[in-house]
């Protein structure tokens, strides 16, 4: 088997080579990071590879599959960590200058630490920009990170470098964090799946300074895989006084029910979907996402699901949004010595000195406007098991920007506004629920274009029985960029 067939399969599938014996972690890993050797100078995924620590994780995890006492659900699976989650002996240096690498660096993450205590293979860091603070992965201290489908196109962010290294076959999975969008936004555009879950479900330490939007979570390039990885994640930590009780739900028991049923029969045979095209406040949204999406709901009522075009009654948030996040970002940066703060992004400066405006009536007022839309979508999911919308506006856009070019129907804006091009993400993270997207399509020119299912507070299998039973049923997620080297 040649290193790009390793490289793009699949954690459930590498799981089973394993325990067969037909691959060990080994010569999986060794694959893996010479296509990272070979890849990534193109892609710039990495911000750091631990080739050694790599190889030594796989030699341990090859001797406990060959004595048949594998260590947990992903031993041996090689997985990538986004350069904002702490992680053992690795500098988190967040995309930005104004951090010290000396360190030290002692603590893993909880998320980290599950990934080592499921065995899984830590390959090194992924790219992010500076604080994850914007939808584009460039920034000064790593540099522009490209999509796998077009090299002069973003993979999105915040966590570019994740997706743009499952996009490429550089392994099966990555830990992606969310606060507006920044783990949908790149799954989006890149063809692959990414889930935020439950606020909760995934503990988080030190928790992110944008606070109560801010979650953790699985990378992937499929639904089943992503199941696999977030019940790995969820579950209780001490550190983190916000998380959800465990034992995580069987996930990946949702996935394979509805898989055995096959897309043939109905695997979706009463399921209530309201469909949303433009969130009833988007301003603009791409029409070949718009056809897309209108694609994806006539083949989701052919799998057996009721589908209904049904706003949410919830307010326009964005203004409410920007003045949580907005805040958060003043809150972690605005004591920098000037000579730091002067290092940082030229656009995440102006976010937080356009935030120095905003009083505690404003963020009293935007909690205000959360809570509605909390209990809005609290109302909708009565009526619907799922809400069907698309997961971004736009399609991939060029690298080096902050945004695309705004249409002329917004009227003026800062070139680095992303909340108008993101209007199907940030408003889950205001109201916490669980949102997976997954790619529906291709553009003319050849770019993903995906769509997001939102399910009701706690229901992630609904989120992932759709997903599966939809994927299944096309060909999307199994389609490759075709620039890669051999």
């Amino acid at each position: 088997m040649d290193d790009e067939t390793i490289g793009y399969l699949g954690a459930s599938e590498l799981v089973a080579a394993y325990a067969a014996g037909s691959l060990t972690p080994t010569e999986v890993t060794a694959a893996i990071l010479r296509r990272i050797e070979a890849v990534d100078p193109v892609i710039n995924a990495f911000c750091l590879v631990d080739a050694e620590g790599a190889m030594a994780q796989a030699a341990e995890s090859t001797a406990r599959w060959r004595s048949h006492q594998p260590m947990g659900p992903l031993d041996g699976v090689p997985a990538t960590v986004k350069d904002l989650i702490d992680a053992r002996g690795w500098p988190t240096l967040k995309g930005s200058l104004t951090i010290d690498p000396a360190g030290p660096w002692e603590n893993d993450a909880p998320v980290v630490a599950r990934l080592r205590e499921a065995g899984a293979v830590l390959l090194g860091k992924t790219t992010t920009p500076e604080f994850g603070w914007r939808g584009s992965t460039d920034s000064a201290l790593t540099g522009i990170t490209r999509n796998p489908w077009r090299l002069d196109r973003t993979p999105g962010g915040s966590s570019g470098g994740a997706v743009a290294a499952l996009a490429a076959g550089l392994g099966p999975l990555g830990l992606g964090t969310d606060g507006g969008g920044s783990i949908r936004i790149p799954a989006a555009f890149t063809g692959t799946v990414g889930i935020k879950a439950q606020f909760g479900r995934v503990p988080a330490h030190p928790h992110s300074p944008m606070g109560t939007v801010a979650h953790v979570g699985p990378q992937a390039r499929s639904v089943r895989d992503c199941a696999l990885m977030l019940g790995v994640l969820a579950g209780a930590d001490d550190r983190d006084w916000l998380a959800l009780p465990g034992p995580a739900p069987d996930w990946v028991a949702s996935v394979d029910q509805v898989l055995a049923r096959g897309s043939e029969g109905k695997p979706l045979a009463a399921m209530r979907i309201g469909f949303s095209p433009r969130l009833k406040h988007a301003r603009y949204v791409d029409p070949r996402i718009e056809a897309a999406l209108v694609a994806a709901a006539k083949r989701l009522e052919e799998l057996g699901a009721v589908v209904e075009q049904a706003d949410p009654d919830i307010p326009d948030g964005e203004h409410a949004f920007r003045v949580h996040w907005f805040s958060s970002a003043r809150q972690l940066l605005h004591r920098l010595p000037s000579e730091k703060f002067e290092l940082l992004d030229p656009g995440l400066r102006d976010v937080v000195e356009q935030a120095a405006g905003y009083t505690l009536a404003d963020f009293l007022d935007a909690q205000a406007v959360r809570a509605t839309i909390a209990s809005g979508m609290a109302q909708y999911t009565r009526r619907f098991d799922l809400l069907l919308t698309p997961a971004t506006a736009v399609l991939p856009f060029e690298v080096g920007l902050y945004a695309p070019a705004r249409p002329a129907e917004l009227g003026v804006g800062a070139d680095h506004d992303w909340t108008w091009w993101t209007p199907f993400s940030w408003p889950f993270n205001l109201s916490q629920q669980p949102a997976i997207v997954l790619p529906c399509g291709f553009s003319d020119d050849g770019l993903p274009i995906a769509m997001q299912l939102v399910a009701p507070k706690h229901r992630e299998d609904a989120c992932f029985r759709a997903a599966a039973a939809y994927e299944a049923a096309t060909d999307w997620g199994r389609r490759r960029p075709a620039f890669m080297p051999s």
